[in-house]
């Protein structure tokens, strides 16, 4: 990875600093609960701190030129100390799965420190049934889910022997902190580079006539998507309310296989059936809030990755986000995923991804208080109910210091105004549902959670094939045919 000390963080990180607030914390993270005897703090820290130079990232933090002169720059921490970054708790022994939900919660109520490196992990100790756990948060302008699950391996391993990784040629010495001067120098280059970079851009552009004309065709329809969805904005539900800074956690557990069996018996994708499962959900919720549901259709932002093959391990982002129906309206399963699934394809379609990142190119030549500004369109909350992501993990297990990975549980970042979010990962073979939601705006969290594995449920049973009364002798796999002993179960 090309990380370099005074690299400048692209427009779309610097959009995730604009966005956050004291209620509205841009950082995003994992629940990680391990099988076997917790290893000690100072193992940890020596078994990160060994892999640490990886991720050269983890050891920068923010510099904000002044005078608005260019976006801001990661530059080294002269004075980084991994025992900061890298926290130890116990639970009193033996600490159950509601009090790890309660600690998780209250540590992603904290916003992170941003004159230090933008992250930190916690090493949870006093778990019942002989686990443990780590507790991790990092800056959305720091890494994307998609880029997180790369880096995440760094600290892994695929075996419960540890991989030698080799040590760095040196140690690591951090550079020299820049002066104000140097600092407003490089936002100078910066400007001075941006008519070169168009230049670029129109030179490439005339190679390629055809190919250009009809890129910027398709960038144009797909802003005019994002300023036609402005014009349209969610509706207003009491999921979207002023939030305070306090969260709370909860998890749906289930496996993968059963949202495999449903797409492949009903159609659609994987992704599909969450939004399925997901608008299930909101439906019931509403109606329990005294919501009339009939033709409601609410709003999920969807981030989709836009990173290249050769990208995979790098840190930032490389993201855009369209918005996908949750069709609450829709009391029947099976029809609620097949308006799911074509709506899903209607969007994937159209040009709102291309849009999104067409505004990110934009943004390369714009001054941060503009950029800022973009930031809030491209990003606004009005578009949206609820933040649903869904990211693919390893479907094998991992390991840290011996002991196996049983189980993980994404935590996303509530904006502004916007109570509930949704994370989905699968990994080894399971998919989890992180829920995070305002401590006060949802206090029936639990129900929520209740709710989900109750439209799972109900998607499983019209997947399974019609039992028809017959003469035959029934084959035992049509006698094992349905959902089996792997049941969903909250925590």
């Amino acid at each position: 990875m090309a990380i370099k000390h005074k690299d400048r963080l692209s427009p779309v990180d610097t959009s995730f600093l604009a966005q956050e607030h004291e209620s509205s914390h841009m950082h995003v993270g994992a629940l990680i609960v391990f099988e076997g005897p917790p290893p000690s703090y100072t193992d940890v820290v020596e078994h990160v701190n060994s892999r640490l130079h990886l991720v050269p990232r983890y050891r920068q933090k923010l510099c904000t030129p002044r005078f608005e002169m260019g976006r801001p720059l990661w530059i080294d921490d002269p004075r980084f100390n991994i025992e900061y970054h890298l926290r130890h708790t116990a639970l009193p022994a033996p600490g159950s799965l509601e009090q790890l939900r309660q600690l998780a919660g209250r540590i992603h109520s904290q916003r992170l420190d941003r004159s230090k490196p933008l992250w930190e992990m916690w090493l949870v100790q006093g778990l019942e049934d002989n686990r443990f756990a780590i507790v991790s948060k990092t800056h959305h302008a720091l890494v994307d889910g998609v880029s997180g699950v790369d880096i995440a391996t760094v600290l892994f391993d695929m075996s419960p022997v540890p991989t030698q990784i080799d040590p760095p040629e040196e140690p690591w010495s951090p550079s020299p902190e820049p002066s104000d001067a140097e600092i407003v120098a490089e936002g100078v280059k910066g400007l001075v580079r941006t008519p070169f970079d168009l230049a670029t851009r129109a030179a490439k552009a005339l190679q390629h006539p055809g190919k250009s004309f009809e890129e910027v065709r398709e960038a144009a329809e797909g802003i005019g998507e994002i300023a036609w969805a402005e014009l349209n904005p969610a509706p207003d539900v009491p999921l979207n309310v002023p939030i305070g800074p306090h969260r709370r956690l909860r998890w749906v557990h289930g496996e993968l296989s059963e949202y495999k069996e449903i797409k492949s018996a009903l159609g659609g994708t994987v992704n599909d059936v969450v939004l399925t499962v997901v608008a299930g959900a909101l439906g019931r919720w509403l109606r329990t809030r005294g919501v009339r549901t009939e033709g409601l259709e609410l709003r999920a932002l969807v981030p989709v990755s836009i990173r290249a093959e050769d990208e995979h391990g790098q840190l930032g982002n490389r993201i855009a986000a369209v918005r996908g129906p949750l069709p609450v309206y829709a009391n029947d399963p099976r029809e609620r995923l097949a308006i799911v699934r074509a709506a899903m394809e209607d969007v994937k379609s159209s040009k709102q991804a291309l849009g999104a990142e067409a505004i990110a190119a934009l943004q390369d030549f714009a001054p941060p208080t503009l950029l800022a500004q973009a930031s809030r369109v491209n990003f606004s909350t009005r578009l949206f109910n609820l933040i649903v992501t869904n990211v693919p993990g390893p479907q094998f297990p991992l390991y840290m210091l011996g002991r196996e990975l049983q189980q993980i549980v994404p935590i996303a970042f509530l904006p502004e105004n916007h109570a509930l979010a949704i994370a989905i990962m699968s990994y080894n073979g399971n998919l989890d549902f992180g829920l995070l939601a305002d401590y006060d705006a949802m206090p029936d969290l639990d129900e929520f959670a209740s709710y989900i594995e109750d439209a799972v449920t109900e998607l499983l049973e019209v997947a399974k094939p019609t039992e028809r009364p017959s003469a035959k002798k029934q084959s035992p796999a049509a006698a094992t045919n349905g959902r089996g002993a792997g049941t969903s179960s909250r925590s």
